[in-house]
């Protein structure tokens, strides 16, 4: 069950086209990293491309994707269980396979949590934790009972377009 926070009074003007190109516009600007969502729904396998991903919690570990109510797998993976897959920067055609832009059928990895992309640059397996409201969008967290990564440089998203973070500018865990 999403759980829905109460509306927000509307304001007149604060949703025109222009305004909401520039909100669009000015998100752009934050470099993301790019991610697929893979579950299995009722009938077939889905596959979600998003840049919206985060860790939430350490203990439990929990990570959240947001995914927009448009998008037509978006029902389906309420309350399944999903894996988040982080891309590396060689994996560009993946992205936009999942983005809706076929290519070459993908490798998939078996898992007794939910399927996975082989080779990716990281993943997490999580089963449902809690989803949430979040306007045009639903946010999905997830406990994540799997993961692992590889070494590479990582697939990212600035500016409408995708770029490359160099392995040499990753590696944060060896800070904690």
């Amino acid at each position: 069950m999403i759980a829905k926070p109460e509306a927000a009074p509307e304001v007149p003007g604060r949703t025109s086209v222009p305004r909401a190109h520039r909100f669009r516009g000015s998100l752009g600007r934050f470099a993301t990293g790019v991610a697929i969502v893979t579950f299995d729904g009722v009938t077939k396998r889905h596959g979600i491309t998003v840049n919206s991903f985060t860790s939430v919690s350490m203990e439990p570990p929990l990570v959240l994707v947001s995914i927009a109510r448009t998008t037509k797998a978006h029902d389906e993976l309420a309350g399944r269980p999903f894996t988040v897959n982080i891309l590396g920067a060689e994996q560009r055609q993946l992205a936009m396979h999942f983005a809706g832009r076929p290519g070459p059928e993908p490798l998939w990895v078996e898992s007794e949590t939910a399927p996975r992309l082989s080779n990716v640059l990281a993943y997490f397996e999580c089963k449902p934790w809690a989803a949430y409201d979040g306007g045009d969008h639903t946010l999905y967290l997830g406990e994540v009972v799997d993961f692992n990564y590889r070494n590479g440089d990582a697939l990212a998203f600035a500016n409408s377009a995708f770029t490359t973070i160099p392995e040499s500018q990753l590696g944060m865990e060896d800070l904690l």
